[in-house]
């Protein structure tokens, strides 16, 4: 009966409109200026209540109030977003309504961020630092029209800071925390340091620098580390440690209307993999052991050098324009450790990873004077090359791939009525390897009596094939898997309806309350067919699934005086067709989630205390089985968890300095037992998904000054 309510509701909210974003995040800290400036999918900056879209917002207070260092701290407790962690990468990644991070476009000030597998999606959220940021923008909802191709689920736009208040500002910060119960001050734990140097060189031009460093040890769990060489099977890590440093620069120069800024960053991560097997070198002779073990270092290199102008020209249109030359590389160091005696030899390494975009966004508007309407249009260019390759020891050689896209788009924001406005749209995607794409919006938003507001949705945008799909060769005695250079994009299409409603009984009282219903569709999705062939199997990808959505979401938020409490709600199916499956195994399997958060400032000391609180439910999918009898599916299941975080946050010497303490996974989650990967039916136990490192604590010391 609960399950027939909540589906009734969910066809009411998921007809075929949509917001394009969820409703605004339940988690908002104290005395949050609900009427703050948004910057994604908009003409220009505005306020996030008259923008046509819904924007999730969250601002630097949030930020400070959870501790976060990363992307990745920063969003795990977003509803609608799963953080998807790798022990044996040392990567997160994320995933919204199911899908993974290749349909969810990573953008820093609107322009989007190379990765190691891709320009603005597949992105390791562990290698973006907040430590510049003003706020993180999050649309849901296709956004090909405003953003281009691989925008199928949403965006992430984090937004920088440019300027600030004082002719100089120092910010330091340093941080200690706990991996899970391990820490001391060398060798395990996590050390995070970081400095901001800012000038108000004069009344028009403003200079910053910046430089963060964090020294993640890794997770040893019941491991011993890279000089453990006994008979049991301890050695190594169980999270892989990695030490990063992040560089950046700004220099902006606003005059009036006109503004132009560059940026420079430089990101150098380290990551230490240590062999779990190792040979022991037994010499019966003399009765000696020389254990050796086979390790590596995987080094991530990335530079990124950001233009951007925007402004009036005269009186006769609005412009923004952006340039930017980005390039990663990754090179893998191989070696043998003669671990008694801390000896490295043997040495080779390879450049696994290579790839440089040049991008430029442009966008117009204004330049129809006409009081119930406003037109934008604009570009993007981007030419990328580079090569990935799977491993040295298959004797792969790096084939360099280039791509250029050249995208045209055009929207209006059309007054339909005073409390009437509707926003279509549309983008034409060229490119040297795909037939023309194109991506569709409109997009509705109608102020009712009483000020309820409602915002309506449809938008669709592809998802290229990745290097992966299109280029592969991964051919030994055991393996026949190739690329398909004949791949299709992939179709996204998502509705979205929200309604909105902000409740002030005066200055001190406020409740806003939202409800949103989704539908997302995904044709011709990408994945690997079994090929029957004389010489044995052979595996290649090919078009030939459907991935769907359909959900509802619940959020409300009170605010009285400096109380903050937020409390959100999600039920939402998913459905995926398998090539080769039978009919019956495409149909929705739901799962709840439930956000919550009371954050509370004392007035008396400034003392802020912050609870965010998470539950997943369980997830299922069907998946293929085999045994002696055949093949066959049946439905697995990921089991549910909970996340708590807690921090305390005290402001000292008229806020100079800030002392946080924290608790993050105060559950104590580790992995969640899964049947959801395909394997022997009836196995027992099943597999396990990583998710955490255990209940761990954190202690941050800022220091800000502004003179």
């Amino acid at each position: 009966m609960k399950r027939n309510n909540i589906l009734v509701l969910s066809a009411l909210c998921a007809m075929p409109m949509i917001t394009l974003a969820q409703v605004h995040d339940t988690i908002t800290p104290p005395n949050a200026n609900l009427g703050e400036i948004v910057i994604s999918g908009q003409y220009s900056p505005q306020s996030i209540n008259k923008a046509v879209n819904n924007v999730t917002v969250l601002n630097r207070q949030r930020l400070e109030n959870l501790g976060a260092v990363t992307l990745a701290d920063a969003l795990n407790q977003v509803m609608n977003i799963s953080i998807l962690p790798n022990a044996g990468t040392g990567k997160s990644s994320v995933k919204m309504f199911g899908l993974d991070a290749q349909y969810f476009t990573i953008l820093i000030d609107n322009v989007p961020m190379i990765s190691d597998e891709g320009f603005g999606n597949n992105t390791d959220l562990t290698q973006i630092n907040l430590d510049d940021i003003e706020q993180v923008e999050i649309v849901e909802g296709a956004m090909g029209v405003d953003y281009g191709a691989n925008a199928v689920t949403g965006i992430i736009n984090i937004i920088t800071k440019k300027n600030n208040i004082h002719d100089w500002n120092v910010n330091f910060f340093t941080q200690e925390e706990t991996v899970g119960k391990e820490y001391d001050w060398k060798n395990k734990g996590k050390h995070i340091q970081g400095l901001t140097l800012g000038h108000n060189i004069n009344d028009n031009l403003y200079a910053s620098v910046s430089y963060t460093h964090n020294d993640f040890k890794g997770w040893y769990n019941d491991r011993k580390g890279h000089t453990y060489y006994g008979d049991e099977d301890k050695r190594g890590h169980e999270w892989l440690p990695k030490n990063q440093n992040n560089v950046k620069a700004l220099l902006n120069y606003h005059h009036k209307s006109y503004r132009v800024f560059y940026k420079f960053e430089y990101f150098d991560e380290r990551m230490k993999d240590y062999s779990k097997i190792f040979d022991m070198n037994e010499n019966p002779v003399f009765e000696t052991i020389d254990p050796i073990a086979k390790d590596r270092l995987v080094n991530t290199k990335r530079w990124a050098n950001i233009l951007n102008t925007s402004g009036k020209l005269y009186d006769l249109l609005r412009f923004d324009l952006s340039f930017t030359y980005q390039k990663q590389e990754r090179d893998v160091d191989f070696y043998r450790y003669r671990i008694k005696y801390d000896e490295k030899f043997d040495r080779s390494s390879y450049k696994s990873e290579s790839r440089e975009v040049f991008f430029s966004r442009g966008t117009f508007s204004d330049f129809i004077k006409w009081e119930r309407a406003k037109f934008q249009v604009g570009y993007e260019v981007s030419q990328s090359k580079g090569y990935s390759v799977m491993s040295e020891s298959l004797g792969e050689k790096p084939t360099s791939k280039s791509l250029g896209s050249y995208d045209f788009y055009a929207s209006s924001e059309i007054d339909v009525l005073p409390n009437f406005m509707i926003r279509p749209g549309y983008r034409l995607m060229t490119s040297s390897t795909f037939d023309s794409q194109h991506a569709m919006s409109l997009m509705l938003k109608y102020v009712l009596p009483n000020n309820y507001e409602v915002r309506a949705t449809v938008g669709t945008s592809p998802r290229l094939p990745n290097y992966e799909e299109l280029y592969t060769y991964f051919v030994d005695v055991n393996h026949d898997l190739q690329g398909n250079p004949n791949l299709n994009p992939e179709k996204g299409k998502t509705f979205f309806l929200n309604l909105k409603k902000a409740f002030e009984i005066n200055e001190d009282f406020e409740f806003n309350t939202n409800i949103t219903g989704r539908y997302l569709n995904v044709k011709d999705k990408i994945d690997q067919i079994q090929i029957i062939d004389p010489d044995g199997l052979k595996f290649k990808y090919e078009n030939v699934n459907r991935y769907r959505n359909v959900g509802v979401t619940f959020l409300n938020q009170l605010r009285w005086k400096t109380l903050d409490v937020g409390l959100g709600f999600t039920y939402s199916g998913s459905a995926q067709q398998i090539y080769g499956a039978p009919g019956d195994t495409d149909k929705f399997l739901y799962t709840p989630e439930v956000t919550a958060n009371v954050s509370y400032k004392l007035p008396s000391t400034g003392t802020t205390f912050s609870l965010y609180y998470k539950y997943n439910g369980e997830e299922y999918r069907y998946k293929m089985e085999t045994d002696m009898f055949g093949e066959y599916y049946i439905k697995g299941k990921q089991e549910s968890y909970s996340w708590m975080d807690l921090s305390i946050r005290q402001p000292f010497f008229k806020n100079m300095l800030f002392a946080t303490l924290g608790v993050r996974n105060m559950f104590d989650v580790l992995s969640l037992k899964t049947t959801t990967s395909s394997g022997t039916a009836h196995s027992d136990g099943g597999a396990t998904q990583s998710l955490g490192y255990g209940r761990s604590f954190f202690v941050k010391l800022q220091y800000k000054l502004g003179f």
